[in-house]
């Protein structure tokens, strides 16, 4: 599912993430990998609020929706 949709609250995990080449290095820079576990702390509006590692990232629908979880 994408994370987008990944209930608020829950540990899910990183399946895959579908975006071009420097999008997909630019996430990773900031530790969203395949197999990383994530946090969606907020979905609402526009953007999706989640804690990674012990981070807070705040990603824009068009981003969150091309990271797919489990």
């Amino acid at each position: 599912m994408p994370l987008v949709l990944a209930p608020v609250g829950k540990e899910v995990k990183i399946v895959k993430v579908v975006a071009d080449e420097k999008t997909r290095k630019h996430l990773a820079n900031l530790g969203i990998l395949p197999e990383a576990v994530i946090t969606v702390l907020s979905s609402s509006g526009g953007s999706t609020v989640c804690m990674i590692k012990d981070g807070r990232l705040a990603l824009d629908r068009g981003i969150a929706s091309r990271i797919f979880v489990a």
